[in-house]
């Protein structure tokens, strides 16, 4: 009877120890928490393209540049309506003040006094609007010359010079090697032991690496396919570290 008592005890604290030791592993890929898609604003012809993939560029570098060509026919188009609605404005000004004088000596009616005033006012507001049109066409210029946002490396390029540059497409990905996470996904019957804070062992096998990560982010919106939920975990290393490494990823459930 001792002995089964005995067995019984070292049972339960087998299992115990199964227990304390349950963990999930996962496989996750690195990526950049902070990845910018480039897009043109304008359309044009691409001029130059002063990157390739692979490059790394600071805040405020040349990406690419667009041909100026159609804004500087816009701001001629501007500039001749500026100095037409100038010119007649100095004429109905010029007629205005005369039949003034006319009107004082009795010589035209007050109505064409009226209808003068009233079209010079009109011209003089075409000839604001226009100098507005010109200072909204020069602000185009600004967005012919794409520059980087911030400092990281070019993992995507689909344009070349020669292309037309459309807004909305994507020119160029930049990562920012930064702000690199972990990201991988849990299924939801694992989903209960997962909490923002957690600890977690990362391994990046190709680079040797092993440390510790934190999930911080769990993303709730599971995977109607594998009935999984998406999480990032951060994680830090002095080693070169690249958007894309395959990384596992093991978790302990019943300790921090």
């Amino acid at each position: 009877m001792k002995n089964l008592i005995k067995i019984f005890i070292l049972l339960l604290l087998g299992a115990n120890i199964l227990l304390e030791a349950k963990s999930i592993e996962l496989s996750g890929t690195v990526i950049s928490d902070n990845e910018k898609y480039i897009t043109s604003r304008f359309m044009g012809y691409i001029k130059n393209v002063n990157v390739a993939e692979g490059d790394m560029v600071t805040k405020g570098t040349l990406l690419y540049s667009i041909d100026s060509t159609e804004i500087d026919s816009r701001k001629r188009q501007a500039m001749l309506s500026i100095q037409m609605y100038e010119n007649q404005y100095i004429t109905m000004l010029r007629n205005y003040e005369r039949y003034k004088r006319l009107y004082e000596k009795g010589l035209v009616s007050k109505f064409e006094v009226e209808q003068l005033e009233l079209g010079s006012k009109n011209l003089k507001d075409m000839v604001e609007i226009s100098k507005l049109q010109i200072k909204e066409v020069e602000n185009q210029y600004l967005y012919l010359t794409i520059k980087a946002p911030n400092d990281g490396v070019i993992v995507q390029k689909n344009i070349k010079t020669g292309e037309m540059a459309i807004p909305g497409m994507t020119a160029l990905i930049l990562s920012d090697l930064s702000t690199l996470k972990i990201k991988t996904e849990v299924s939801e019957n694992d989903l209960k032991n997962i909490y923002l804070g957690q600890k977690a062992n990362i391994i990046i096998p190709s680079m040797n690496l092993k440390t510790t990560g934190k999930i911080t982010a769990i993303i709730p919106s599971s995977n109607p396919m594998t009935h999984s939920f998406t999480i990032k975990l951060s994680f830090e290393t002095k080693l070169n570290i690249y958007p894309g490494m395959y990384s596992t990823i093991l978790i302990e459930t019943n300790k921090d």
